[in-house]
């Protein structure tokens, strides 16, 4: 198999590539809202008839159920295990392929500037809810195959499986159990995630790490009813003066989360990631100003912003739905209202002891005259990968002949849950290697993804397949 012929097929055909592209991110397959369900299917069906065109064998889309929702969205998965065994005659490897087809909400609509669900291609970039996250990453894996299937008559250099979620922009729920109950079916020597981002332009990256996640509501009722302000104002209790109050008492002024034992378990890194992450080129003004876009940053004193955002626990507010949001006035003291909370958490804090801290001291906050209930939504474990294996060795081999640098070792702040799964019940390392870039803009307006990294990514996953295969 020539890799050379692989990656003249990606380089003859990228324009057609991206196009593929684009018919996937007009589908706005968002996981979260109901009334996307026929369009979360619509994509994955769309990724499965393209895996079969390619020449992936037994696609199939597979059913989930999870808690938040009776009928979850569908799992796409595919497999070629035919790769001739090595030379000395062991069996070939085997790849595991994940990406996940679903995307977040495009809200706020009015500061796109180009529609969320219409790709547009502007100053190298191509701009979408999901362009980066995770749809064109995914989009790479499979084009990456189809290169390696045209170069090879049909034949790829190692062994492949492939799955494709359309949940994990809500928690990964149906690949979980999915996983844990059918992990036969996923069985591999290694998984390939690409999910996460450089850490600069033209910086080979591969992460190394990430912080779980737990997601939360806290609901606090009030009265019965909603009420008028003049009437009962001063003697009703008003939901939303009450979350404000507990919110206040989570974190301290200069960022410190007061949950009582929220820390016990908090691993410090290595000194060799310490002394490896002040040497990336970090700026912390142009990321402040370029990427934050505040007037200053925040966080616990004494860390640096890469300790605070890949090695520290965090907690955030993330919206307060109820009362009255609509235009004009209505003076009305809501019966409920509620807050979405999520905690970011690092090796060696669990999600279960973690939420437990939280929930007893959320409740030990509750106001005079208020009910609350704390529910746990969904949740992640945090995950270190060693660079210590072979299929690293390939990652970085692979990103070096393309890029033609070393590569970097990160973290991410981010949570990808499915990739503690597949330690724990799979037994198999995961190779994280990603090609956004940090202003790519993933959950937010006007994401994008740069077309020249959407490239570099299929040679990257053509060169590392064939290496895992030599």
């Amino acid at each position: 198999m020539s890799i050379v012929a692989a990656v003249e097929f990606a380089e003859k055909n990228k324009a057609r590539f991206v196009e593929e592209l684009k018919a996937l991110l007009r589908i706005p397959s968002i996981s979260t809202d109901p009334e996307r369900v026929g369009d979360v299917r619509r994509a994955a069906e769309f990724v499965a008839a393209e895996l079969t065109r390619i020449g992936m064998e037994n696609v199939r889309l597979i059913e989930t159920t999870s808690a938040s929702h009776a009928n979850g969205h569908p799992l796409v998965y595919a497999d070629w295990l035919h790769a001739a065994p090595k030379a000395d005659g062991a069996a070939a490897a085997t790849v595991l392929c994940y990406g996940h087809y679903d995307v977040q909400p495009a809200e706020p609509l009015d500061e796109w500037k180009s529609p969320p669900f219409e790709p547009t291609e502007r100053d190298g970039n191509i701009y979408a809810r999901g362009a980066v996250d995770d749809k064109g990453q995914m989009w790479m894996h499979v084009k990456a195959l189809e290169s390696l299937f045209a170069a090879d008559g049909g034949r790829l250099p190692v062994n492949v499986r492939v799955i494709v979620e359309g949940e994990e922009e809500v928690g990964g729920e149906g690949i979980a159990a999915f996983v844990r109950e059918h992990g036969d079916v996923l069985k591999a020597d290694v998984a390939l995630v690409s999910d996460t981002e450089m850490f600069a332009a033209d910086l080979p990256t591969l992460c190394v790490g990430l912080r779980g996640m737990i997601y939360t509501e806290i609901e606090a009722r009030g009265a019965r009813t909603d009420l008028h302000s003049g009437m009962y104002g001063g003697a009703a209790p008003n939901p939303f003066v009450a979350l404000a109050q507990v919110i206040a008492k989570l974190k301290d002024v200069d960022g410190k989360i007061l949950i009582p034992g929220f820390y016990d378990k908090v691993a410090t890194p290595t000194d060799a990631e310490l002394k490896a992450w002040k040497a990336l080129p970090f700026d912390e003004e142009h990321y402040r100003e370029t990427e934050v876009g505040s007037v200053a940053l925040t966080g616990e004193a004494g860390y640096s912003v890469l300790e605070r955002t890949w090695a520290r626990p965090t907690v955030d507010v993330h919206g307060m739905p109820g009362g009255f949001i609509g235009a004009g006035a209505k003076t009305v003291i809501p019966a409920k209202a509620v807050a979405k909370v999520s905690m970011r958490l690092v090796p060696d804090m669990t999600p279960a002891e973690s939420f437990a801290q939280y929930k007893a001291y959320v409740e030990s906050l509750t106001p005079k005259g208020i009910v609350l209930e704390v529910r746990m939504i969904h949740s992640g474990d945090p995950i270190v990968v060693s660079t210590d294996n072979p299929y690293v060795k390939a990652a970085t081999d692979a990103m070096h002949e393309v890029f033609g640098k070393e590569t970097v070792f990160v973290r991410g702040g981010g949570s990808i849950p499915i990739v503690g799964d597949f330690v724990r019940e799979l037994k198999i390392p995961t190779v994280m290697m990603g090609f956004g870039l940090p202003d790519d803009n993933l959950h937010a307006p006007n994401e994008k993804f740069h077309l020249a990294n959407f490239y570099r990514g299929i040679e990257s996953i053509v060169r590392f397949l064939s290496g895992v295969g030599a």
